[in-house]
C-alpha cells in the first residue's frame, strides 16, 4: 500500500453531496490543491471537453463522484437517462485519466450493483452472480460497466484505478426532492412536513420490512481520501465495499427520522408502492482489514441531516426538534 496524497486532486461532482464532502475532508486534512469544475463549466458527458480538462489540469489523483442518481421513482421513470448519462460520464473520465497518466483514480459505484437476492451481508464476490433489482437496473448496469472498465484498464494499461462500492448514503447536501430522493432524506422530509402540517399520520412507501444500511456521507469522504492516500488497485481487486456493516428496517429508519424531527404521529405503509431490494447489507470486512471503518452513528448523523434540510429547504421560522440521542443506530 502507498501512503501519500500529493499533487492536484480533481473531484468530479464537487457540488454534489458526495463530492462536496470529499472536498471538505481534503481541506480538513490540509490538502489545498483541489481541482473542481461546475456542471456549467464542464459537461462530463462530452468526451472532448473531459479530455481537454484533464490534459490542462494534469491531476495526480481523481475521485469520480459525479453521477446521475435518484431514488426508486426516478430510476423507474428515467432508465434510459440513467444508463446513458452514467456510461458517458464514466467512460470519458476513465479514458482521460489513462491517456493523461493520472496516478490514481477512485471510482465510486453503489451497493445496487449486487444481485437482488445476494447473500447477506453482501461480499464483493457476489457481483454478477444473479439478477439485479429491476427498479434500478439501468443505474446498476452502468456502475458495473464502470467497475469492469477500471479493471480492464488496470489489466491492459497498468493503471491504478480503484473502485469503491458505498452503501446507501445520507447527510449534508442530500437530495430531498420527493420524486428523486433516497430513503432516509425522503423519510426526513415526510416526517418534517407531517409535523409542520399537524397531521396524525405519515405515509411511507412499501411494507416497511426491507432492511437498509445507511452511512453518513462524511464517512464515505474519509474512505475516499484513505484510498487516495494508502490503497492501490492491487490491494482491493475489482472493487471493495464501503459501509457500516449493520442495517435497520425501513420502519426503524422511519421511526428514527420521526424522533429526530420531533414528529409523534403514526406510520401508514402504502403497500401498493414497491419495496425495492429486500435487504442490502454490505460485507465490509475487507475494508476493515485494510485499516478503515465508518465512524458516524445514525444517532449523530440523522440530526445533522435534518439540520441541513432545515437550513436549505424548510420555511422561515421552522426549527429543528432537539434530541440528545436516537434509540436506533447502526
Amino acid at each position: 500500500m502507498t501512503n501519500q496524497l500529493e499533487g492536484p486532486i480533481y473531484v468530479a461532482g464537487h457540488d454534489g453531496m458526495v463530492g462536496s464532502a470529499i472536498v471538505r475532508h481534503l481541506r480538513r486534512i490540509g490538502h489545498r490543491n483541489i481541482v473542481t469544475a461546475s456542471r456549467s463549466a464542464l459537461d462530463l458527458t462530452v468526451q472532448a471537453d473531459v479530455m481537454a480538462f484533464i490534459e490542462s489540469h494534469r491531476p495526480s489523483g481523481v475521485v469520480l463522484a459525479a453521477a446521475k442518481v435518484g431514488g426508486i421513482l426516478a430510476n423507474m421513470e428515467q432508465p434510459a437517462d440513467f444508463i446513458r448519462d452514467n456510461l458517458a460520464i464514466q467512460s470519458n473520465v476513465i479514458d482521460a485519466c489513462h491517456r493523461h497518466s493520472v496516478r490514481k483514480l477512485v471510482f465510486l459505484g453503489s451497493s445496487c450493483i449486487y444481485p437482488k437476492f445476494a447473500p447477506q451481508p453482501i461480499p464483493e464476490s457476489a457481483l454478477l452472480t444473479g439478477p439485479l433489482e429491476p427498479t434500478n437496473e439501468a443505474y446498476a448496469i452502468a456502475k458495473i460497466a464502470g467497475i469492469k472498465s477500471c479493471a480492464a484498464y488496470n489489466r491492459q494499461h497498468g493503471t491504478n484505478f480503484l473502485c469503491l462500492m458505498p452503501t446507501n448514503l445520507y447527510g449534508p447536501g442530500d437530495n430531498y426532492d420527493p420524486r428523486g430522493s433516497h430513503v432516509l432524506p425522503a423519510l426526513i422530509r415526510r416526517a418534517h412536513e407531517a409535523r409542520i402540517e399537524g397531521r396524525d399520520e405519515m405515509v411511507v412507501w412499501g411494507s416497511g420490512t426491507p432492511r437498509r444500511e445507511l452511512m453518513h456521507v462524511d464517512d464515505l469522504a474519509s474512505a475516499c481520501v484513505f484510498a487516495l492516500q494508502r490503497l492501490d488497485a492491487s490491494d482491493i481487486g475489482e472493487c471493495i465495499n464501503v459501509g457500516v456493516g449493520e442495517d435497520l428496517t425501513i420502519r426503524e429508519l422511519a421511526e428514527a427520522a420521526m424522533q429526530a424531527v420531533g414528529y409523534t404521529g403514526r406510520i401508514v405503509f402504502d403497500t401498493s408502492k414497491p419495496d425495492g431490494t429486500p435487504r442490502k447489507l454490505l460485507d465490509v470486512s475487507a475494508m476493515r482489514k485494510l485499516g478503515w471503518t465508518a465512524q458516524i452513528p445514525l444517532a449523530v448523523g440523522i440530526p445533522t441531516a435534518y439540520a441541513d434540510y432545515l437550513a436549505r429547504f424548510a420555511s422561515p421560522g421552522a426549527t429543528a426538534h432537539r434530541t440528545s440521542s436516537l434509540k436506533t443506530s447502526p
